[in-house]
């Protein structure tokens, strides 16, 4: 799996972006069933969609926007957490990967509500 440089930590857009492609990378290799197939769909769904966001973020069209964009950010990482953890449950393998990638969904939800109430406190 990618992972992200120190120079990177501070890119969100780079940070993002890699933490989607970790997702995918890691849900290559998973085998499926029926229950994990709909778990790696949600998965890749909500993690993919931070990066995607962020991104639309930095091209808002206003401030209110851009608030908005984050903010959708901050669900999407939490909302990634939980399927990574459903994930967790139906594959017993790949913990350590799991864990690492719920440790940066964790970190980028922290980042992303930081952002918004700043926004908020500034108003």
């Amino acid at each position: 799996m990618n992972e992200y440089t120190n120079k990177n930590k501070y890119d969100l857009e780079e940070r993002t972006s890699l933490f989607g492609e970790n997702i995918i990378d890691l849900c290559k290799i998973i085998p499926r069933n029926e229950i994990i197939s709909t778990i790696i769909k949600q998965l890749i769904r909500s993690a993919t969609s931070i990066g995607a966001n962020y991104m639309e973020a930095n091209g808002a069209s206003s401030k209110k926007d851009f608030r908005n964009k984050i903010f959708i950010c901050k669900k999407e990482s939490q909302e990634t957490k939980y399927w990574i953890r459903m994930l967790a449950r139906a594959h017993d393998q790949n913990s350590d990967d799991l864990k690492r990638l719920w440790q940066e969904a964790k970190e980028l939800s922290m980042i992303f509500h930081k952002i918004t109430s700043t926004i908020d406190n500034k108003h």
